[in-house]
């Protein structure tokens, strides 16, 4: 197909997207077969190297891993040289309808449209950065619109990572996401959909499962604080509360994810069976314990806390925010030490989209070995997504979700940061 050939649709993500390799892939019907070379390839499981390794893609999946592999007649090769293969990276935390700025502006001057726009071109520049499957932690005051940036990945029309998405979210009146600094009058929503009670949690879950949610987003603490140097937030749902909603979650097959930042609303979160606690500043010992007996996972999201801390409008605002990440450290050190389950999420969105393997580093910096911070994020982000099995290992069957690097990220984890070459689905994005 010569330029002057292309579809109105494939020159407008053309114009928008700039010359991404998929979409000149994926409007060619044949699907060869590709074999992947390179001097390494990581066994996730293992946690080691294969020296060299070799991959053959047929169609969306993996058909073939070893040191050498078949070379079906006609197949393309794709030659890496020395740099490592992995899976396609997961982000269990992420905003795609954020951006760096006013947060709590931005969801009030612009339109869902604008922000829908910015949130697919926010999907395209997590995929090119290796992040080939996300969860959406919320809209913040979008509602539903994730649902249609889902689709619209699902069905081809415009880049960007495997998706699990919540929707609105949920707050209770005056709770985290509220807009509480703004005056009463003007009668400015909520980011979230408001719940203050069981019969209105149940309503509003069904109604965000109807419009489209794979899972359940709500925020359990806030506004957090420091006094006398010791950590407190308030828990806004009960424990009884939060099982109700799990328990009708889970009526339709679905999950429960919180924001949780410290006690008691972790430890109701855990007790009421949550998937995953994100970000988890503090967790007493009974909440690690019962995290690590029922497999909950923490997403510790400590990328946000650096920016925050690094981007503050005031002296006074970066010196708590600094407090918080230090505490954070302390603390997920005794998680660590208690088997709490990780996995790795980095709240982007507040920062630049693309930039979030930040997160590998600084969970390395704070305690966990690179293969341990990669098996989090790999193993423990597919079976909390719901794709165990279907990605974040290199293994037939898979899905063809594939990013090389350059040298070792076992040695080194912030070759991830550096991301050279990106496949999801059989398809090449970066190259």
């Amino acid at each position: 197909m010569t330029k002057l050939q292309l579809s109105p649709v494939l020159l407008f993500l053309t114009l928008v997207y700039g010359p991404i390799n998929a979409f000149a892939q994926s409007m060619d019907a044949s699907m060869h077969p590709i074999v992947l070379r390179a001097a390494h390839l990581l066994d996730i499981k293992k946690g080691r190297m294969m020296s060299p390794g070799e991959m053959l893609i047929e169609g969306e999946r993996i058909r073939e891993v070893g040191a050498s592999v078949t070379h079906p007649s006609g197949a393309e090769v794709i030659d890496l040289g020395d740099r490592t293969l992995l899976p396609g990276l997961i982000d269990a935390h992420v905003h795609l309808f954020l951006h760096p700025g006013a947060e709590d502006l931005q969801t009030v001057e612009e339109s869902v449209p604008q922000r829908t726009i910015m949130a697919v071109l926010a999907a395209r520049d997590d995929l090119m950065a290796g992040f080939t499957a996300e969860r959406d932690m919320g809209t913040e005051g979008a509602g539903s619109a994730d649902t249609a940036v889902r689709d619209a990945i699902d069905q081809g029309r415009v880049p960007g990572p495997r998706l699990r998405i919540s929707g609105n979210a949920i707050d209770l009146l005056g709770g985290h996401e509220d807009a509480n600094r703004f005056n009463p009058e003007q009668h400015v929503l909520s980011n979230a959909t408001r719940a203050n009670n069981p019969m209105e949690l149940v309503d509003v879950i069904r109604e965000q499962l109807k419009e489209g949610a794979d899972f359940i987003k709500i925020y359990e603490t806030g506004h957090d604080s420091f006094s006398d140097g010791k950590f407190s937030t308030p828990y806004q749902y009960s424990e009884v509360e939060l099982s109700i909603a799990v328990r009708e979650a889970a009526r339709v097959g679905k999950r429960v994810a919180v924001h949780a930042t410290g006690e008691p609303g972790t430890l109701y979160a855990a007790r009421s069976g949550v998937a995953s606690v994100d970000h988890a500043f503090q967790l007493s010992d009974t909440t690690m314990r019962i995290m690590h007996e029922r497999g909950i996972f923490a997403v510790p999201t400590f990328t946000i806390s650096e920016y925050f801390a690094d981007h503050a409008a005031t002296a006074a605002q970066g010196a708590f925010e600094r407090q918080m990440l230090d505490y954070h450290a302390q603390e997920f050190k005794k998680q660590l030490a208690a088997g709490v389950p990780m996995a790795v999420g980095s709240d982007v969105g507040p920062f630049p989209h693309g930039t979030q393997a930040r997160e590998f580093v600084l969970m390395v910096k704070y305690g966990m070995t690179p293969i341990a911070t990669l098996q989090a994020d790999l193993l423990n982000g597919a079976k909390l997504l719901g794709w165990e099995g279907q990605i974040g290992a290199l293994k037939p069957g898979y899905f063809a979700d594939i990013i090389a690097v350059a040298g070792n990220p076992l040695e080194d984890i912030t070759r991830l940061e550096k991301v050279e070459f990106v496949m999801k689905g059989g398809v090449v994005y970066r190259r």
